[in-house]
Order: structure tokens, then sequence, then C-alpha cells
């Protein structure tokens, strides 16, 4: 199999922490997801990465197909293939992709000229995220995992987002939601997580909060 996406892109991510969490051989083709001269987002009609081509051939796209493709490979799954705990992993996973979803919409504003810019846009995006966190805090989870006593798709989805914010929208949520933050600070620790940081992001979660 082969992965087509960017080092910084936190819907690569997601899958490529899926991987090593599955331990699933897949070469990593990294690309620019803005270069004419990319090959994975060239398979996208969409234009977009994460690209899986599988052993057959067959071309995936979008994090949340790969995911559950991979998933079914094989192994203790990470989504359940079926009942209240499918719902309950999944409903954390949408959390998590509208945290990136929205960190990600403010970014691109922000990185507008000054006088482009939409205050009312990047204000908008950061009221989800503060509202996001309020639920993620407030949700009833187990102390080192969200869903029972196991890793699953449910943590993986919310740590990579708290971790985007960290990346891309730094800002002191810490203090509001110290619960939130000590169980991110053992997802953290997970060896995906540590191996799949992208360059640049080591200083964001290092800094002071």
């Amino acid at each position: 199999m082969k992965l087509y996406g960017s080092l910084t892109s936190p819907y690569v991510r997601k899958i490529r922490i899926l991987l090593k969490e599955k331990n699933i051989p897949c070469e990593f083709i990294v690309e620019d997801p803005w270069s004419d001269k990319t090959v994975g987002a060239a398979k996208n009609p969409l234009g977009k990465v994460p690209v899986l081509v599988t052993d057959h051939d067959k071309l995936l796209y979008d994090s949340a197909l790969i995911a559950e493709y991979l998933d079914s490979l094989g192994g203790e799954r990470l989504i359940p293939a079926n009942g209240e705990e499918r719902w309950d992993v999944l409903r954390w996973h949408v959390l998590g992709h509208g945290i990136i979803d929205a960190v990600v919409t403010r970014l691109f504003e922000t990185r507008r000229p000054l006088e482009q810019q939409s205050a009312k846009v990047i204000s908008r995006q950061e009221d989800k995220v503060a509202r996001a966190l309020d639920v993620a805090d407030h949700t009833e989870k187990g102390r080192a995992y969200l869903i029972g006593n196991r890793f699953s798709f449910a943590d993986l989805a919310l740590g990579l987002a708290l971790e985007y914010i960290d990346f891309r929208y730094p800002h002191d949520w810490r203090s509001a939601h110290p619960r939130l933050a000590q169980w991110l600070a053992g997802i953290s620790r997970r060896a995906s997580f540590a191996e799949t940081l992208p360059p640049g992001m080591e200083r964001a979660l290092d800094a002071p909060h």
C-alpha cells in the first residue's frame, strides 16, 4: 500500500497514527498538496490528501473512509464494527474532525492579506473550537481513555485535534480545561503520536501554555 500526503496535514497524520497503532506496513510518500506536480492529490478528483492506494490498486480518499478501510484489515479494531460503542467512537471522531476543520479554516483566513481577512470568520472558528473543548471536557469519559479501558479511534481523533490546536492555533486552553489537558498528556506519550509529529510541532508542544 501507498499513502500520499504532507507532513503537516492533520488529516494525513490521522492515518499515519492509525497505521502505527495497527502495525500495518504502508509506504508513506511525502508530497506538497499545493504543487501542480503532486501525484497523490491528482489521484483524488477533489485534489486533496490523504490518498491511499491499496494492495489491489484501488484508490481511497478522505481520512474517515481510509481509516475505516485500514481498521477492517485485521487486528483489534479501533472503530467497533457495530453496537453502541461504534457510535460513541464515531461521535468523538466527528467532534475531533470538526475541531480540525475549524482550526484549518481559521488558519487559512489568517494567512490572507490583512486587509482581506474577515474578523467574523476568524471569531466564528474560534468560537467553534471553544465550544468543542467545553463539550470534550464535560462529556463523561474514562481517565486514561475516552471509551472503556483501551485506546480507540476516539482517542486518536480527539488527541490529534487537541495537538493541532497547539500547532496552528496556540492559546492557553489548558487553564480552563485541566482534566482534558491531563488526558492529552497521556495520549501524546504514545509512540504513534510521538513518531508522527509534524516539523515544528515539537516547539508548539513544549512551549508554556
